[in-house]
């Protein structure tokens, strides 16, 4: 029987879904900055098609990275409720922060960093597993230089194969092109955000007593995260929409096709593996190859420095920030 009441487990899910709902808000920027900046699709409109590709992405990916956040970042004996809650804690407002002053942050490794301080003040160092973290402080730095590079080789070998062609074709046929390729990564999106609420959910059920049998995603979770996702997204954070459309470098729809081509790549090969990489750093990556295809002053290296400076303190800070709010729940639970 567990010491943690249905009431409390109810409350901390509809958190973890609320934090959901803001991952697809905070991160609807990085479905559809490049196809509303290029003007493909009105904003409206790209985040009802971004949002629709974001839920049906569990049809296309297993739950790897479910697994690594449920199982594979602290030790599952030191999870329970108040981990999970400081967690979340932590991520939220860490989000809302950098929600609210337009900086692309990752929600995902808000969440990692929360895990990671609740853990850590509760058993020590310990409680920690390593192998998991390594992968994912691995995933920090190759998933935006993999962006970066791939975009970059897409681009150029794309633009000299069409160097020849009319460029109103080419920028119409472009158009078309960024619809797949806008579906392609909110489908990555979908399918590695909405995994990591899964798995901390998951684990909260099976560390509290509420789950039957060996550790696994109940399909009704599956289902509540991608819907709050989809809905989130439908909200859109258009504060960052702007940073990452207009500030980092200016795209065209071909460009704008291309660094959602190599973004979702990024996305797909990383949820195959099970890796909880960000897709605010790998569509930041992709867009920047993409803008120094011409010239490396292209990009707004002052702004890319800032989210890089983001990227580097996000789980340094959610991680101190759920460590107090460890404490904090800890005294009134």
């Amino acid at each position: 029987m567990s010491q943690y009441s249905d009431v409390l487990i109810g409350v901390i899910i509809f958190i973890a879904l609320a934090f959901d709902f803001m991952n697809g808000f905070h991160d609807a920027a990085n479905s559809i900055a490049t196809i509303v900046s290029t003007r493909v699709l009105k904003p409206q409109y790209a985040v009802i098609w971004a949002a629709f590709f974001n839920f049906i992405a569990f049809m296309f990916f297993g739950l790897h990275v479910a697994n690594t956040i449920g199982r594979g970042i602290v030790d599952v004996s030191v999870v329970d409720p108040i981990v999970v809650l400081a967690a979340l804690i932590a991520a939220l407002v860490w989000n809302i922060v950098t929600w609210f002053y337009g900086i692309p942050s990752s929600s995902s490794h808000a969440l990692i960093g929360g895990l990671i301080g609740a853990a850590f003040v509760k058993a020590g160092p310990s409680s920690l597993e390593m192998h998991g973290i390594y992968k994912v402080l691995i995933s920090i730095v190759l998933s935006p230089i993999f962006g970066f590079v791939l975009a970059f080789l897409i681009m150029g070998i794309v633009g000299r194969v069409l160097f020849r062609f009319n460029a109103s074709k080419v920028n119409k046929a472009s158009r078309k092109a960024q619809l797949v390729s806008a579906a392609l990564y909110s489908i990555g999106h979908g399918g590695n955000d909405a995994q990591k609420t899964m798995g901390i959910i998951a684990v909260l059920l099976y560390t509290s007593g509420h789950m039957q049998g060996e550790f696994h995603v109940p399909y009704w979770v599956i289902g509540a995260c991608q819907i709050a996702m989809a809905v989130g997204t439908l909200f859109g954070g258009w504060r960052i929409v702007e940073t990452m459309g207009l500030k980092i470098a200016k795209l065209t729809p071909l460009g704008g096709s291309c660094a959602e081509t190599s973004g979702a790549i990024t996305l797909f090969l990383a949820t195959s593996l099970g890796a909880p990489v960000s897709t605010t750093h790998t569509i930041t990556g992709s867009i920047m190859g993409v803008g120094a295809i011409n010239k490396l002053s292209a990009v707004r290296w002052g702004v890319a420095k800032n989210i890089v400076l983001a990227w580097v303190l996000t789980i340094p800070c959610t991680a101190l920030i759920s460590a107090g709010a460890w404490y904090l729940c800890r005294g009134f639970h």
